[in-house]
């Protein structure tokens, strides 16, 4: 029972875009890109101590995050758009730059 529970999280996750590589930028349709200071996983102590003090629930699933987040603007999107750290295609950027939940890294030159 427990294996096809974790085989539905990793279908769901990866019909969600969570899981995939390097998208364009111009197919983030969830929000601006983000530039965010590090990306990691929900299981990372960094990303576990802000989850825990915003009281979100990420449920069991291990989820791509961003850490240190803030847009970049469509008019800073595709060429010439700069981000020194990792610009990232985040279902939920909530948190006021903390946290983006649910990221797939983009490519800004495509």
């Amino acid at each position: 029972m427990y294996s096809k529970s974790l085989i539905a999280v990793f279908a769901v996750l990866g019909a969600s875009g969570a899981v995939s590589a390097n998208e364009p930028a111009s197919q983030c349709n969830t929000a601006p890109v983000q530039c965010c200071d590090s990306s990691t996983t929900s299981s990372d102590p960094a990303a576990v101590a802000i989850i825990k003090s915003l009281g979100i629930n990420v449920g069991p699933a291990d989820i791509p995050v961003g850490l240190g987040c803030s847009p970049i603007t469509v008019v800073g999107a595709g060429s010439g758009a700069v981000c020194d750290a990792s610009p990232l295609c985040c279902e939920d950027n909530s948190f006021h730059g903390l946290i983006s939940l649910s990221c797939t890294p983009v490519n800004l030159s495509l």
